[in-house]
């Protein structure tokens, strides 16, 4: 198994891409924390982890609030002593908006969780790494955030956001054995879809050259390999997880 013995948090695991995430390390040996602001989703993912045979825990947070995030880190402290991946996935997003339509509130709280949460969790979870010698830091980014199109501001520049970040900190954290990477899906089949019209969701599968939507499993199976020690050699760069989308 690929990540035997290693502690791994996965924010946005109660569904989506994180739950599918969750599973995925969990098969290959890892302790999961489960963290979401969906109790019930979060609960949900445990569960099944622990019916197939693997050890989780779920933990409520906000990944925007520094209190949530800190709580976040003793949860873990205290059950696992340590944290060797963190995956820094949870998200949120609207409907395809004109910029002047966009709500100040809405733009803050897309940054307040795309953003800001990627920058707490890395604030309070770093020092735990450079005690331990070292830890890998994945990202979920987006196609968005390099070739974005219209009607996405708030969320396209968040995205490049995370990309920018993701190089920062592979550079500040390299001399700690820390590497930190990014995934940029294009649109996957998440419960977010929902906010795509029917029209919105065609244009996306007739513009990705393989001719479908990614499954959360496609983004699972990249942030494995990340998370492994078979990227050992990689720091500072992303996948991009599109089927052709961004040639």
């Amino acid at each position: 198994m690929r990540l035997i013995n290693k502690v791994a948090i996965i924010t946005g695991a109660g569904s989506g891409i994180g739950r599918a995430s969750a599973y995925l390390f969990a098969r290959e040996g890892a302790k999961l924390v489960v963290a979401d602001i969906d109790d019930a989703g979060g609960e949900e993912t445990v569960a099944t982890i622990k019916a197939d045979g693997g050890e989780a825990i779920f933990v409520h947070t906000d990944v925007s609030v520094a209190s949530e995030v800190k709580h976040l880190v003793k949860v873990t402290k205290d059950k696992f002593g340590k944290i060797d991946i963190l995956f820094n996935n949870a998200g949120t997003q609207m409907k395809r908006t004109a910029v002047e339509n966009i709500d100040e509130s809405l733009w803050d709280r897309i940054y307040a969780v795309n953003v800001k949460g990627v920058f707490l969790m890395t604030k309070y979870f770093v020092p735990e790494m450079k005690k331990a010698g070292g830890g890998v830091i994945i990202n979920t980014a987006s196609l968005f955030g390099f070739r974005p199109t219209k009607y996405t501001a708030a969320y396209s520049s968040t995205k490049g956001a995370v990309i920018t970040l993701s190089k920062v900190l592979a550079l500040e954290l390299a001399p700690h054995n820390i590497r930190v990477n990014w995934i940029s899906p294009t649109t996957t089949q998440t419960p977010l879809l929902k906010l795509l019209t029917e029209e919105d969701r065609k244009a996306a599968v007739n513009a990705v050259p393989l001719g479908r939507l990614a499954e959360p499993e496609d983004i699972a199976y990249a942030a494995l390999y990340l998370a492994s020690d078979e990227s050992s050699m990689l720091s500072g760069t992303g996948i991009n997880v599109d089927g052709g989308r961004g040639v």
